[in-house]
């Protein structure tokens, strides 16, 4: 295991720093691309597209169409992306490589950088993912970005957002949603629905167990990609140490997720699960040269 372990860092390694030397094309290009054209948040309130009755079994268009309308709402709370290429395109490529090795690896990932003073990240339906620039001043190294990303692609993968607000009246009692009938109630329901998501992911936050699942997930999926599994904890342990001090609380990590301490602990004791993690990948040098 620790020999396929020190040979999946070295493909990472290597691998993902040839890509760093490719045009950014469509992975940087028109930071708001990840709305679908076909998808605009308006559309579902004409009922332009079909969304299915229970949040187990939305397809995923309508997943994403979920998604776009709290993508925009982060927008508007967290500011607007980092006019920064190279930045975004570096977070695009480690985005992806976790994802490939989430449990999820088959939906389209869009990763953004937004200019933010709050210390956070957060997932959208879907796989729109945001991370703060505060957030990226306080990571460290290359594995504790992979840790954080692939936190938020767990949440994804597991459809915790969508599982949070199941019991909305706009997935009950419904077995189809069409032009027909998206109108009336039901409009107000999916609106009443999208705010529901919105004060989960934004203000209130998943609940605990939704969290540390996120947490264990992505340690699995950082070691399986290559990196160190460490990298999210100590991404936590520098948070903590900056908690008391931070002036933005409302609305990051700090309000918004289960307390740091029961956090790190129970990395703490995942981590035991991969004794070679140390023969892993960090790479604090590429992080510094390609994200500040």
């Amino acid at each position: 295991m620790k020999t396929k372990r020190s040979l999946s860092a070295l493909f990472l390694s290597t691998a993902l720093g040839l890509l760093l030397l490719l045009p950014s094309l469509a992975l940087a290009a028109g930071f708001l691309d990840f709305l679908d054209p076909s998808t605009k948040e308006g559309k579902m309130l004409s009922g332009a597209k079909t969304v299915l009755g229970s949040s187990q079994q939305l397809d995923y268009k309508s997943e994403r169409i979920i998604g776009e309308n709290l993508a925009i709402e982060g927008l508007r709370r967290y500011g607007m992306p980092v006019q920064n290429q190279k930045l975004q395109h570096y977070v695009n490529l480690v985005g992806l490589s976790v994802a490939m090795n989430s449990p999820r690896p088959d939906i389209p990932y869009r990763f953004v950088v937004l200019d933010s003073s709050v210390q956070n990240a957060f997932a959208c339906p879907g796989g729109i993912i945001f991370v703060t620039s505060a957030l990226m001043q306080t990571v460290q190294s290359e594995s504790q970005l992979a840790g954080i990303l692939a936190h938020e692609v767990a949440h994804v993968a597991h459809r915790h957002a969508l599982k949070s607000i199941q019991r909305s009246q706009f997935f009950s009692g419904v077995g189809q949603i069409t032009a027909a009938n998206m109108k009336g109630d039901k409009g107000a329901q999916f609106e009443s629905m999208i705010g529901d998501l919105q004060n989960v992911l934004f203000d209130k936050g998943l609940d605990q167990n939704m969290e540390f699942e996120a947490d264990a997930t992505a340690m699995e999926t950082t070691y399986r990609t290559g990196y160190n599994p460490a990298g999210l904890m100590e991404s936590l342990q520098a948070l903590q140490r900056i908690e008391a001090s931070s002036p933005n609380k409302k609305g990051s990590w700090f309000s918004t997720h289960p307390p740091l301490a029961s956090r790190i602990a129970k990395n703490q004791a995942q981590l035991k699960k991969y004794p070679d993690a140390a023969s892993l990948a960090v790479l604090a040098d590429r992080y510094k040269s390609q994200a500040r």
